[in-house]
């Protein structure tokens, strides 16, 4: 007798029209997006739309907000990836609902609505205080070197910026003139999507001036700092009557350029994406930006993310502490960082408000004294500095377990933001929108923290 199986048959025509609530499970992250997603004030966005009453209409812009934060969270950074998963991931095709928007409108929906996405974050935030995950005991910030869409080999110097230009607009008469009149598709080709077929292609001249106009004002700024240098060398020799020793303050133009050694050089600019700078990581320099985050060290939530072109964290302590303030509307106890924020200036603004801990040298230094030095005791020396008291109060109890903190709460969540979920470059061009692609994607990872935290509460 032959086995029997459950009825399958793939080619069966359904009486009943299918459910898109019978798709997922109860529980799935998909429906939960979705839900948060109907709560959210997206009128801003909306009114973009309502302003136009001409043309075919737009798909539903809440729906492509749920796809946005979906596909953030599920680690599908790339529009084309996105597209194509509104086909194959049962979740987006939930969230979708039998739209199938292409990879272009996709990519367009983020960059015309790039600001208005990175202020949903503050909403999802509010959420996490309303479910209790906002502590505010210990606060992390910490910071990670990101790639920018652009190529380190693109840097130039304003002399070859010059030289560059020129060629490019060369170029582009040349092409014109021999080429004639062209096809639809060859033009498409070599001036970019939604380009009249006249002008520059892909921006290029564009990009190529803005790098441009930030060497000149680099110039400017360093002309002024020579000058000033030497106005003060040549007043001090007037008044002693003799030459200072030691070298003189090197002009602008004798700077070498110079990437592998990291010597100050020749200011430089990138003409794919002027915005970006050239920064050092442990494995090499990076064409790129400087992520910050601030994370309740408790819960690990992101209470405040922002993007900078400084190369350092030394300014960083002051607008992030600020930032996670304003976000939160309460003042952390304690905050901790590396020892990158080690800045007397910074620390002295939060001194009296905020119980900080921040290292005075490496942190494998600080861990190795942490493990070979035991605790301070007795009463705090009156004649201690600052800094020696930093260093005392860093090997005490708790701060060693407020300290520890730091690698396990920020580290942890720069980790899963770059493995995770995918974001380990940045795709958008420019800080504002680098800046907006930072904070959708913390909004994305807090909305998966919320998630998560509403499953355990369930179990």
């Amino acid at each position: 007798m032959a086995k029997k199986y459950l009825f399958y048959d793939q080619k069966q025509s359904l009486i009943i029209p299918p459910n898109l609530n019978d798709w997922l499970p109860k529980d799935h992250l998909a429906r939960f997006i979705s839900d948060v997603v109907d709560g959210l004030d997206i009128s801003t966005i909306l009114r973009y739309y309502e302003q136009e009453e001409r043309g075919a209409p737009p798909y539903n812009p809440r729906m492509m907000v749920k796809v946005r934060m979906y596909a953030d969270a599920k680690n599908m950074q790339s529009s084309r990836k996105i597209a194509k998963g509104m086909h194959d991931d049962m979740g987006l095709r939930y969230l979708g609902a039998g739209n199938f928007p292409d990879f272009r409108t996709i990519s367009d929906f983020r960059k015309i609505h790039h600001e208005r996405l990175a202020e949903l974050f503050l909403q999802v935030l509010e959420l996490c205080k309303q479910a209790g995950l906002v502590k505010m005991g210990t606060v992390a910030i910490d910071g990670t070197k990101m790639k920018a869409n652009a190529s380190k080999d693109k840097n130039y110097t304003l002399e070859t910026i010059e030289k560059k230009e020129q060629k490019e607009l060369e170029r582009i008469a040349r092409k014109i003139i021999e080429d004639g009149i062209k096809v639809d598709e060859e033009e498409d080709r070599e001036f970019g999507y939604d380009n009249k077929g006249y002008g520059m292609p892909e921006d290029a001249i564009e990009r190529i001036r803005e790098a441009k106009k930030i060497l000149e004002e680099k110039k400017r700024k360093e002309l002024e700092e020579y000058e000033k240098k030497m106005e003060e060398r040549k007043k001090k020799e007037e008044e002693t009557g003799k030459k200072i020793r030691g070298k003189k303050p090197k002009h602008p133009d004798q700077m070498e350029l110079d990437f592998k050694s990291g010597k100050k050089k020749r200011p430089t600019a990138n003409t794919t994406d002027p915005d970006s700078r050239l920064m050092k990581t442990r494995n090499g320099f990076i064409q790129g930006y400087n992520a910050q985050a601030s994370v309740d060290a408790d819960t690990h939530i992101i209470l405040a993310a922002e993007v900078t072109q400084d190369c350092n964290d030394k300014q960083q302590l002051v607008p992030m502490l600020d930032k996670t303030i304003e976000n939160t509307g309460k003042v952390p106890k304690r905050g901790t960082f590396d020892a990158g924020y080690d800045n007397e200036e910074q620390i002295s603004q939060y001194r009296d408000r905020v119980d900080l801990y921040i290292p005075t040298q490496k942190d494998w230094k600080q861990r190795k004294a942490m493990r070979e030095q035991p605790p301070p005791r007795g009463r705090i020396p009156k004649n201690m500095s600052h800094r020696e008291r930093m260093e005392r109060k860093l090997l005490t109890k708790r701060g060693r377990e407020t300290y520890k903190k730091r690698g396990s709460s920020v580290e942890t969540v720069f980790g899963i933001i770059k493995s995770a979920m995918g974001l380990d470059k940045f795709l958008l061009r420019g800080k504002d929108k680098v800046d907006s692609e930072w904070k959708m994607n913390c909004t994305a990872y807090n909305v998966l923290k919320l998630w998560r935290n509403g499953q355990k509460a369930k179990a």
